[in-house]
């Protein structure tokens, strides 16, 4: 869609018996207090000359400080945020050693902050909770793919 705001992101899972994606709360002052409802895929801006897919793999690993995990991503569409933000998603079976979480920072008003303050493994149902609502249709994506509904 030209002219719309892009972002593109990945959605890990891992399944060990059931399943659990990864979803990232967002650093910043804005967010510090807001749980349900404020969480969001690891995911960010597509820039000019970059398609979704690089975007998704960059932002990634600015904002988590893992390397991207390679193989088949699912591709799980679109969805539009209240803001008319388009949203593309991939899910990718991955596992990360939580420990070496070192998101990337950003400057706000002379101050630092991190771009994503924490990471998650959450069931389905927490994660639906926590997401912003627009992009919980990716939880369903993926588990409809998995033949999880």
């Amino acid at each position: 869609m030209s002219g719309s705001v892009r972002s593109a992101g990945l959605l890990p899972y891992r399944y060990n018996g059931k399943l659990e994606v990864l979803i990232a709360h967002p650093g910043g002052p804005w967010f510090a207090r807001k749980d349900i409802g404020a969480w969001s895929l690891v995911k960010g801006l597509v820039k000019e000359n970059e398609t979704d897919d690089q975007a998704a793999r960059r932002e990634f690993e600015e904002e988590t400080g893992w390397t991207a995990p390679t193989g088949d991503w699912i591709p799980l569409g679109e969805t539009k945020l209240r803001s008319r933000k388009i949203v593309i998603a991939w899910a990718i079976e991955a596992e990360f050693d939580m420990s070496s979480f070192d998101p990337g920072l950003f400057t706000m008003n002379g101050r630092e902050y991190p771009e994503v303050d924490r990471v998650e493994w959450m069931t389905p149902e927490t994660a639906r909770n926590k997401l912003n609502p627009a992009q919980r249709v990716f939880i369903d994506r993926l588990e409809d793919h998995l033949g999880l509904n």
